[in-house]
């Protein structure tokens, strides 16, 4: 019935035109309907010894063995992998030595999806009676209409401690969120990431510092010139600039079609209470080459260049190289090098503490990290870290020496993510560092189990096993979980027992502790939502609890 109507259709078309709409609609029926689905965004809203909790408005496209990540500059890093979940709310294993906070935000990978064949054979064509060409109007670029688009969330939290040992203690966080693209229909767009966080009853230390309890991680203004020409003003972190941090000041992008190129000049925020600090300026610049092809392969590549000071004497120079490649398909690697163009050794034949600038480059990071899906059902991925202390020679001159006698720090990480079953999912990840100053490397094995529909409870069970072993201690974590939608897309709960044993080195002493959780996240309406955690450590002797609480609305 289609296809009739399609060459009836034809068949009203002036015969000049008949070819080039044979061709369209020869390539329209033939082009496969791949479609990429979004990264989703997160929010982590508990995290304990083991398990870190991540929010989502949806989980749907997301999947038990999933990676989560952060985005710090242009580095996507893994941190997170989806062990549990429901249908607002991941548990997740970390992955990283990356430390993790309640708040942070974190991210899917898009996902490459097949249309269903019905979407792919019958596409609605409608052909006018006759066509019309004004070839004046096509040399013309139509503007594309701009619609405001605002979204944001603000979220109030309690963190309370209890304990037997010691006093209680309350602390609140409260959070708010601002993204608005083209405001009233304008190139303008605006972003914020703004926190307050303060103790009961100890406000004197914000009273002497606003900025103790004030964290303004994100306040900035963008300016679209053109699609290839952006301005920002403001704070703002950088995706292109990996390591850098906050810049207070302008930034500017332009795209020049695969290439992008970008600089920037400003200050850091202070490093003792991120507030504002016009003495450390900063200014730098970068390029970078996207390419991707039909199969959704890509390749990125960038480098970039930073020079920080303090009251105008240089703190550190320094250069970032990053690659990531995905053509081969299901193998993914990613790497970055850091090389640090500013140096300076100690004069040791000198009788003062002097100096020698030396602006050789220096490896102070690199990270490679390469994974491979096997199959659908097993999935490999390996990583080495090289990391030397960052030194900042104005900010840091008080211990300056004991940041240059630091050794590197290198270390390994391999996983491992397997799913037998539908319902049943197996993984595990090692980790491997040592550095010379160390009297021994660290070891550490984290390994788990999830079904996913335990009989007669319809929840989700994980068992889980942690062994490590350090320079002052050895020990071993076993857990197992449970966890359950209480209402569906209503309220969704989980369960935990953990049971702790560690042995320190250097006195032989032993630790031993029974570890309880309850989490209870309520989504109240479309965008109010509501989580409740409870951690409790009971150990001989002493008891420490936890009780966290999180009301977020979302706009």
């Amino acid at each position: 019935m289609v296809r009739n109507s399609i060459f009836r259709s034809i068949k009203s078309i002036p015969m000049k035109h008949v070819v080039p709409v044979l061709l369209l609609l020869f390539l329209g029926l033939n082009l496969k309907g791949q479609t990429l689905s979004e990264a989703k965004e997160g929010s982590v809203s508990f995290v304990t010894s083991q398990n870190v909790y991540v929010k989502f408005q949806s989980t749907a496209d997301i999947s038990v063995g999933d990676t989560l990540y952060v985005v710090e500059d242009s580095k996507r890093i893994p941190v997170l992998v989806v062990k549990d979940m429901s249908s607002i709310s991941c548990v997740c294993i970390p992955v990283s030595a990356k430390k993790i906070s309640v708040a942070d935000k974190v991210l899917t990978q898009p996902k490459i999806t097949q249309a269903s064949k019905a979407e792919v054979d019958v596409i609605p064509v409608i052909v006018p009676a006759t066509i019309i060409i004004d070839t004046a109007s096509v040399k013309k670029e139509l503007p594309e209409e701009l619609k405001q688009n605002v979204s944001g969330r603000i979220s109030v939290s309690s963190y309370s401690n209890f304990s037997n040992v010691s006093d209680f203690s309350q602390r609140m966080r409260y959070t708010f969120s601002l993204n608005a693209r083209n405001i009233g229909g304008s190139k303008l767009s605006g972003e914020s990431y703004i926190s307050f966080v303060h103790k009961l009853n100890q406000w004197e230390q914000v009273k002497d510092n606003i900025f103790n309890g004030l964290k303004i991680y994100s306040l900035s203004f963008n300016y679209a010139l053109n699609k290839n020409n952006n301005i920002w003003v403001g704070r703002k972190i950088n995706p292109k600039l990996s390591n850098v941090g906050a810049i207070d000041g302008l930034q500017y992008e332009t795209k020049i079609r695969s290439f992008t190129a970008g600089a920037f000049a400003g200050a850091r925020p202070d490093y003792k209470d991120y507030s504002f600090n016009l003495s450390l300026l900063q200014y730098g610049g970068y390029i970078g080459h996207d390419y991707a092809n039909q199969k959704g392969g890509s390749v990125q590549t960038s480098v970039a260049f930073v020079e920080q000071k303090n009251n105008g004497y240089i703190d550190r120079r320094f250069t970032y190289l990053q690659h990531s490649n995905s053509l081969l398909a299901n193998l993914y690697f990613f790497g970055s090098a850091e090389f640090d163009l500013y140096n300076k050794e100690r004069n040791i034949t000198s009788q003062d503490t002097t100096y020698t600038q030396n602006n050789s480059p220096s490896l102070s990071n690199l990270y490679v990290s390469l994974r491979y899906k096997v199959i659908k059902q097993l999935s490999l991925s390996i990583s080495y870290s090289n990391r030397q202390n960052i030194i900042y020679y104005e900010t840091y001159k008080s211990i300056i020496d004991q940041l240059l006698y630091a050794s590197t720090m290198q270390g390994y990480t391999f996983q491992v993510n397997f799913r037998p079953g539908k319902k049943i999912s197996i993984g595990a990840n090692a980790g491997y560092r040592f550095s010379k100053t160390d009297p021994k490397p660290s070891k550490n094995l984290y390994s788990y189990v999830t079904y996913s529909n335990v009989p007669w409870l319809n929840a989700s069970a994980t068992l889980s096993t942690t062994l490590m072993q350090t320079s002052y201690v050895n020990g071993s974590i076993y857990s197992l979980g449970l966890s359950r939608d209480i209402i569906p897309g209503k309220l969704y709960g989980g369960i935990a027992y953990r049971y702790v044993d560690y042995k320190f080195e250097n006195n032989e002493m032993t630790l031993k502790q029974n570890m309880a959780e309850m989490d209870l996240t309520w989504s109240i309406m479309k965008k109010l939502s509501c989580s409740l955690n409870y951690e409790g450590t009971f150990e001989k002797g002493n008891n420490y609890e936890r009780i966290y609480v999180n009301l977020t609305q979302r706009f």
